[in-house]
């Protein structure tokens, strides 16, 4: 049986999500922009020093992971060099022999340790805040001196607790998972967009702060 679409009570139900949504953003847009540059100077200082971002998150927030890679080491919106980028989420052969021979929550830890060097960038995307493999990620980090960009919503749950003085917390101030997925993906493209001038109107080797 199909939704009858001229039913009032499924137009008011859609229709109520769109509002839900404007007014979620406009709540973050009163806590979030100064956070977002910040995220934004981390992620170009490393990238003006040769790092790269490593990005991980489970379920949507995996899809969020990748999408925020192919961003960068693609286009978003301008032609523009390639951005070192690399999401944790898509090798099937790491991740399932990790998590057969040690466990799920070492997934993204193990690669950390495997991947990272000092001045990297981890972006670790969790709603809850309390995916315990997003949890080793950070702590994995942080004992490589890796800076961390959490976004997260709720409370921040304990993946900020986990956050050090050169780390940056983007945390959606709402309880609704659907809510918060929809900013980070508007965190992300923000992310994304100040990158993208940065690398088109820097030498590439001064951060992002050196303008803003």
């Amino acid at each position: 049986m199909l939704i009858d679409d001229t039913s009032l009570t499924a137009l008011e139900q859609v229709t109520q999500l769109f509002h839900d949504s404007i007014a979620a953003k406009q709540r973050a847009s009163l806590v979030l922009p100064a956070h977002l540059v910040r995220a934004a100077n981390i992620m170009s200082l490393c990238l003006a020093n040769g790092g790269k971002i490593l990005s991980c998150g489970n379920g949507g927030s995996a899809g969020d992971a990748q999408h925020f890679a192919a961003e960068l080491v693609n286009r978003f919106e301008v032609e523009r060099r390639g951005l070192a980028a690399i999401a944790l989420t898509t090798d099937s052969s790491n991740l399932t022999s990790i998590a057969n021979d040690r466990s799920y929550d070492q997934i993204f830890s193990r690669q950390v340790e495997a991947l990272a060097n000092r001045g990297d960038v981890l972006l670790a995307i969790t709603t809850s805040g309390n995916s315990a493999n997003i949890e080793m990620a950070i702590s994995s980090a942080a004992m490589l001196d890796v800076s961390v960009v959490l976004l997260s919503g709720h409370d921040g749950g304990r993946a900020a607790a986990l956050l050090g003085s050169n780390d940056v917390e983007l945390r959606v101030p709402e309880t609704s998972t659907a809510r918060i997925q929809e900013i980070h993906i508007l965190l992300i493209h923000g992310l994304c967009t100040l990158l993208d001038e940065w690398a088109l109107t820097t030498s590439n080797d001064q951060p992002i702060n050196s303008r803003f």
